[in-house]
């Protein structure tokens, strides 16, 4: 009777043992994908409570959070011939686990080579100032290429943003004395501008007192005439002038 009773009591532990190895708790975040005598279950589990009936179903957990992976420095050239070491930094998650898990052996792994090699393929057709002052545009064409390329596997690339560009020393020096000249060249034009202006007001200014000035002169007075040409009025005027009226251009000259 106790060697029976011993034995129910190893049962019923096996018993709990298997049944508390088929309960599994998943995240709200995770998703379980179960291969059932290594065939694979058409639909995912969880999250919350999932029975995974061990040994005959084995599960394989899958997070769907936004992964922020860090492409190690590359070497690169340019296409003008400029070697420069460039990181980057991608961010992207798992919108299918059945294709992240059946179409590639690690999806992470895979993910993080083919942005190493992409980074060096894409770099390597730009030059080194597109490298340097179009990086917004070269993040895009980045991340459509990276997500066209992980979306068989069930991976959304969200962005990819270019963090680090180490240039050489002279090539530094040398963009330093550029920079320096293109800062000169602009305050010489700057300069030259303002003197131009300047010019152009003066010339402006001499033309504006050198040029007669418009509208019908004010009438002369007789004492006015004789001292400016030592005659009399009368003599030359014409009637309508004598009784105080406006003389023409032509009369005065």
């Amino acid at each position: 009777m106790f060697g029976l009773s011993l034995g129910a009591l190893v049962a019923v532990a096996f018993a709990a043992i298997f049944i508390l190895n088929w309960i599994k708790v998943l995240n709200e975040y995770e998703r379980a994908v179960v291969f059932r005598f290594g065939k694979l279950l058409p639909a995912t589990k969880g999250p919350g409570l999932v029975l995974v009936f061990s040994p005959i179903d084995r599960m394989v957990r899958v997070s769907l959070r936004l992964v922020a992976f860090d492409v190690p420095p590359q070497d690169i050239i340019t296409r003008d011939n400029v070697s420069v070491k460039v990181n980057a930094v991608l961010f992207f998650r798992v919108v299918d686990p059945t294709r992240a898990i059946i179409e590639v052996q690690d999806f992470l792994y895979a993910t993080s080579q083919l942005a190493q090699t992409t980074l060096r393929s894409v770099l390597g057709q730009v030059e080194l100032d597109d490298l340097l002052s179009q990086r917004d545009q070269i993040n895009i064409r980045l991340q459509g290429i990276l997500d066209k390329s992980t979306d068989p596997w069930g991976i959304k690339v969200a962005s990819v943003e270019v963090k680090h560009v180490d240039l050489p020393t002279d090539m530094t020096r040398a963009l330093a004395r550029q920079a320096e000249a293109e800062r000169e060249k602009r305050a010489k034009v700057i300069h030259a501008e303002g003197e131009f202006q300047g010019l152009g007001a003066a010339r402006q200014g001499r033309r504006n007192r050198g040029r007669a000035p418009l509208g019908r002169p004010a009438p002369l007075s007789p004492d006015a005439y004789r001292n400016c040409h030592g005659e009399e009025l009368d003599d030359h005027l014409s009637p309508p002038a004598r009784f105080g009226e406006t003389l023409p251009r032509d009369a005065l000259e």
